[in-house]
């Protein structure tokens, strides 16, 4: 099956959302490739960035359950690069 790298920024403006987020990416923890967090004390939110090989479908729908989480946001960005795993 062809995959995609991809890139998902991820804002956590609730830390009551973390829990959550955390089991969505235990979820689909076969897809992750790595993965960074950065607490951002003086403005209360965390910043995190997980970066994924998947099928195209997979990426889109992790990313829209993450960005469904209350007090968190989310964005995708895709490489060219395709590939199988």
């Amino acid at each position: 099956m062809e995959t995609r790298i991809a890139l998902i920024g991820i804002i956590v403006e609730k830390e009551e959302a973390a829990e959550s987020l955390n089991a969505l990416l235990h979820e689909y923890r076969e897809c992750v490739v790595g993965r960074m967090g950065i607490p951002y004390r003086e403005r209360g939110v965390n910043i995190i960035s997980v970066a994924v090989d998947a099928p195209q479908d997979m990426i889109n729908a992790l990313s829209g359950k993450i960005g469904r989480l209350d007090g968190v946001s989310a964005k995708t960005v895709y490489s060219n690069v395709t590939g199988s795993r």
